[in-house]
């Protein structure tokens, strides 16, 4: 991929998708990860930093130090508005008011969590006007590795063309902090979690195996090319077929043929 090229197509999306809704700018959500850093940045350039709200979400005595740094060195580096809002009261006030709340299982638990953050995002889109940015990626989007509105829940994504590769490759043409760039990428829901070990293939390999998987080569010469085991091949196709409604509209009932 070109990446600088990359950079221009993307920059001149995300203006026209906030002139088309008519707002003053947009929210995103900065968790002092590489994607969200990233799309920090080329929102910054395209709108300029007076129209872009960063948000740092922390869960407290969970969300790791260094994430809360890294979130706010990016907006400091930016000069773009910047707000760190907790959510573990949020989180409390969900599971107490639950029926059987205090029973629910860490996929429930991290879900509603994304859910949460996608909620604060878009109250304060709604208060200024504004637009939430999303910052999934291609791999990420086709594994449907991301939370269904939590923060699947976006009015743009303008990461979702890049695979993970292709971010770590223009998050360093954009400057974005080394220590952002190397960090092991996490969704952060809950303690431990690494993206590349949940899934159980490094992000180099699965963005190789998409990719040539688009191009119509046969899932079994995919296999063979990347390197990979039939385990992993297999786990990664479970999760694009399992996952592929994250990406659709919710059906609706045919009634046409009753009219």
């Amino acid at each position: 991929m070109d990446t600088e090229k990359a950079r221009e197509v993307i920059v001149e999306f995300i203006r026209e998708k906030v002139h088309e809704a008519n707002a003053e700018g947009v929210v995103l959500g900065i968790s002092g990860g590489i994607d969200s850093a990233l799309a920090a940045y080329l929102a910054a350039e395209a709108l300029g930093k007076d129209k872009v709200l960063g948000i740092h979400l922390p869960e407290l005595n969970f969300t790791p130090a260094e994430d809360v740094l890294d979130a706010t060195e990016v907006a400091h580096r930016l000069g773009i508005e910047f707000s760190a809002i907790g959510i573990s009261d949020m989180l409390t006030a969900y599971l107490e008011n639950i029926p059987e709340g205090d029973k629910a299982t860490t996929h429930a638990k991290g879900n509603l969590k994304a859910r949460i953050r996608m909620s604060v995002l878009y109250y304060h889109a709604n208060m200024l006007n504004r637009i939430v940015i999303g910052t999934g990626n291609k791999t990420e989007l086709l594994l449907g590795y991301f939370t269904k509105y939590g923060d699947g829940g976006a009015d743009m994504l303008p990461l979702g063309d890049l695979y993970k590769t292709d971010v770590w490759e223009l998050a360093a043409l954009m400057g974005v902090p080394e220590s952002i760039i190397n960090k092991a990428p996490s969704a952060g829901l809950w303690s431990g979690q690494t993206d590349e070990k949940e899934l159980g293939i490094t992000y180099k390999e699965v963005d190789r195996f998409l990719s040539l998987l688009l191009e119509g080569t046969a899932t079994e010469v995919v296999r063979n090319t990347v390197g990979i085991t039939g385990e992993q091949a297999d786990s990664v196709m479970r999760r694009i077929k399992m996952n592929a409604h994250k990406l659709r509209t919710p059906p609706i009932a045919d009634l046409e043929h009753l009219r």
